[in-house]
């Protein structure tokens, strides 16, 4: 992997993309530190140094590096894309129309994008209205702060702020669509990538600073075990072999070639922890909207507030096992790949093309999945024993959804650029 970056950057084709794609990630870490106008960085910096944020807060400022918290032009960070992708694409299971733009090819995915933009767009408008309506009310957005984020609350200053993080959103978007296009590797998952990433330095070196050296070497060594674990799982997959039988066209003979369907341990990805994230904050996010003191707001305040309870930690991964098989559901779909191998003239060797070779599809992909969400809860859940071992915050730098992120799409890019210096070694053959 280091002597295909090294040949990378001897490639002037690829070294002029490898720059473009590191500009446009350093533009999008100056956005996420520039404020937005009507915010007082000096009191949001004065909470920052005397308090926490965790649930869906703290994930969210995960993913924009901590811009959703200082409340930057960048705040919402790419959240509302990722929610807008996930949603249209939930929706191609249900609308028909967009399932007959998903099976166009290009043209349906251009329109479909088109759609996810547009959604995109709402969503920030719906999401910077939210978190001002949050942050206005001094110690919600960062609990135990009672300093005034957001001095001016008139409706002129909080249409401002709407629309300058909507437009930051906009910028976000078109970032990235920038780095698909013209840079190495996914756009998005860069983006996100360079969010977490900025985080990681001084998350260790805060636990170094309060737990001392021991706790921080200890930490660094369990990362490294995590990295490494989490690597070997993403790069498993079960391979089922496919063979295409021979046709004859006039004396040309055609197919008869082998193959396979890679199916991965974890082909849900990171999906199933951020929706289970997500719903597993509702209930406090109403509890603390409401301000109820009923018996069942003290249930849910004792038992989903604080990460390290028992009843959190079983629900955290039953949802996330649940939400693995859902979303494996909805993209993968046996019968439709069965049906493809079988117009082809493909099958699988011992199984009969058609129901038999969906059928077997579907109790591999079940099998397979099994492991795929035990993995997916046990990393999920490593940030909330770092929380009882070592009393660190629920953005614990080796969390469960950080290294799940950065590990995947570091082994995206680094394929992209692999498969790109062979594809010029290809062609350079050819010459």
């Amino acid at each position: 992997m280091l002597s295909a970056f090294a040949t990378a950057f001897k490639t002037p084709d690829l070294r002029k993309k490898i720059f473009f794609t590191l500009s446009i990630m350093a533009l999008f870490r100056f956005g996420s530190l520039v404020p937005t106008p009507g915010v007082s960085y000096t009191n949001v910096k004065q909470c920052l140094a005397t308090a926490e944020t965790g649930g869906l807060f703290g994930l969210i400022n995960l993913f924009s590096g901590g811009a959703l918290i200082q409340l930057s032009v960048f705040a919402l960070g790419i959240m509302p894309y990722i929610t807008a992708s996930i949603i249209v694409q939930l929706l191609t299971v249900v609308i028909p129309r967009f399932e007959t733009l998903k099976k166009e090819g290009q043209s349906g995915t251009a329109k479909l994008t088109q759609y996810t933009r547009y959604l995109t767009i709402g969503l920030a408008v719906l999401q910077s209205t939210g978190l001002i309506a949050v942050a206005r009310t001094p110690g919600r957005l960062i609990a135990g702060c009672d300093l005034a984020i957001i001095p001016d609350t008139s409706w002129q200053r909080i249409v401002t702020m709407i629309v300058v993080m909507t437009a930051g959103t906009s910028v976000v978007m078109w970032l990235g669509e920038l780095i698909t296009d013209r840079g190495v590797g996914n756009g998005m998952s860069i983006l996100i990538f360079t969010s977490i990433a900025a985080t990681f330095p001084s998350q260790l070196w805060s636990i170094r600073l309060q737990k001392g050296l021991f706790a921080f070497i200890f930490i660094l060594a369990v990362g490294v075990l995590i990295v490494a674990a989490v690597v070997f799982v993403e790069q498993a997959q079960r391979r089922i072999p496919v063979q295409y039988a021979k046709r004859m066209v006039g004396r040309q003979a055609y197919g008869g070639t082998s193959t396979y369907i890679p199916i991965k341990v974890n082909q849900a990805g990171v999906i199933p922890v951020i929706f289970a994230s997500s719903l597993l904050y509702i209930p406090s996010l109403i509890v603390n909207f409401t301000a109820s003191t009923a018996p069942w707001a003290v249930w849910v305040s004792r038992n989903f507030v604080n990460g390290d309870n028992i009843v959190y930690v079983a629900t955290y991964a039953a949802l996330i096992i649940f939400f693995t098989y859902f979303y494996v559901a909805i993209t993968f779909n046996p019968d439709e790949v069965a049906d493809n191998m079988k117009k082809y003239g493909g099958f699988v060797p011992g199984i009969r093309a058609g129901k038999p070779t969906s059928e077997y599809l579907q109790y591999v992909l079940s099998r397979i999945t099994a492991p795929g969400s035990m993995y997916l809860a046990l990393v999920a859940i490593i940030p909330i024993g770092a929380l009882v071992l070592f009393g660190a915050t629920q953005n614990f730098p080796f969390g469960g959804t950080a290294i799940l992120i950065v590990v995947g799409v570091g082994l995206d890019t680094a394929k992209q650029i692999e498969s790109q210096l062979q594809q010029r070694s290809y062609e350079g053959f050819l010459k």
